[in-house]
C-alpha cells in the first residue's frame, strides 16, 4: 500500500480533526513490536486515532524490520494510526527513513542541536525531501530541554526556549508540525519540577497555529489538568515515553521466571492499559 498524497497524509489527517475537534492525540514512542502492537490494540479498543513513534534508534539497531512492522501494524488498523519517526538528527538519516517504501507518514527533521540559521537552512531542505515523498515534517524551534532513551545529538544541550517569531520562520521553512520549547523537558523535570511557560504556548499559537499543528514534547509526567492547559494553548500531538514503557518494564520485574509468551502478552496489557487511559484524559477516546 502506497502512501496517500500529502494532502491526505494519514498523520496530518488525524492531527487536522483533533484541531478542529479540540482534543489532542497520543504519539506513543515505541522501542519494540509490544508497544507497537499496545497502541493498536488502545486504539482500537478506545476508537480512538492514536499515532505510533519510533526513534532513530529502530533503524540503528533493525534496519527497515521494526519500521516496516510498526508500518504494517498501524496502517492496517481499524482506526486511524499513523507511524512518526521522532527526533531523526541527522539530514543522512531523515532521507534514509524518507526513503523506507510505504513506512513513516511523518517525520520529525530535528537540527535543533544547529545553530538556529542552519537549523533553519536544514530544515527547509529536509521538509522539501519529505514532501517529495508524500511524508509530513515535523521541526523543533528553540530546543527542548534534556535527552530521552534513543535520543543523542541533544541530551547535553541547554535548552533554549520558543518565541513567536522564531515559530514564525520555522512555519515559512514549510513545516507541517511544529514542536515548542516552553518549559517542557525531555526525560527528568528534576528538583524544580514542572514550570511551564502557558502564555508563551498561547502567544506561538496564536501566531501560526491556523498554520501548522502544535506539537507537545516531554509529556510523560503530566497529569490531566497539564494535558488540558497545554490543549488549550493549541496543543495536538503529545508524545508520550515512559508513561507507557515504564508499565512494561514493571511487568517484567513482577513476572520474573514466567514462561515468556505470558510475560509478554501481560506487558503489552499493561501497556495498552496505560496508553488507553491517556487517550480518555487527551480526549482522542471515541473520536475514531
Amino acid at each position: 500500500m502506497g502512501r496517500p498524497p500529502l494532502s491526505e497524509n494519514r498523520t496530518m489527517s488525524i492531527l487536522n480533526k483533533a484541531k478542529a475537534g479540540g482534543y489532542a492525540v497520543p504519539g506513543m514512542c515505541c522501542y519494540n513490536i509490544e508497544s507497537i502492537i499496545a497502541t493498536v490494540k488502545a486504539a482500537e479498543a478506545a476508537r480512538s486515532p492514536a499515532m505510533v513513534l519510533l526513534f532513530p534508534w529502530a533503524i540503528q539497531y533493525a534496519g527497515d524490520s521494526l519500521v516496516k512492522a510498526a508500518a504494517d501494524a498501524a496502517h492496517s488498523a481499524s482506526v486511524p494510526v499513523s507511524l512518526h519517526l521522532d527526533h531523526a538528527q541527522t539530514p543522512e538519516l531523515v532521507r534514509r527513513a524518507a526513503d523506507i517504501p510505504d513506512g513513516f507518514d511523518s517525520i520529525m527533521c530535528d537540527m535543533s542541536h544547529y545553530e538556529k540559521e542552519e537549523n533553519l537552512k536544514l530544515t527547509a531542505e529536509l521538509v522539501q525531501y519529505c514532501h517529495e515523498r508524500e511524508i509530513a515534517a515535523e521541526a523543533e524551534p528553540g530546543r527542548i530541554e534534556g535527552g530521552e532513551d534513543g535520543v543523542a545529538e541533544t541530551a547535553d544541550l541547554e535548552g533554549l526556549l520558543t518565541t513567536p517569531e522564531e515559530a514564525e520562520e520555522f512555519v515559512n521553512t514549510g513545516i507541517d508540525m511544529l514542536a515548542p520549547a516552553f518549559g517542557n523537558v525531555h526525560g527528568e523535570y528534576g528538583p524544580r519540577g514542572i514550570q511551564l511557560e502557558y502564555d508563551r504556548l498561547q502567544a506561538i499559537n496564536e501566531r501560526v497555529g491556523e498554520r501548522v499543528r502544535l506539537v507537545l514534547h516531554g509529556a510523560d509526567p503530566f497529569d490531566e489538568e497539564i494535558f488540558r492547559k497545554c490543549m488549550a494553548g493549541g496543543v495536538t500531538k503529545v508524545n508520550i515515553n515512559k508513561g507507557m514503557n515504564n508499565h512494561y518494564a514493571r511487568v517484567q520485574d513482577e513476572m520474573k521466571g514466567k514462561p515468556l509468551t505470558s510475560v509478554i502478552e501481560a506487558g503489552t496489557k499493561a501497556m495498552q492499559e496505560a496508553i488507553e487511559q491517556y487517550m480518555h484524559w487527551l480526549g482522542s477516546a471515541g473520536k475514531a
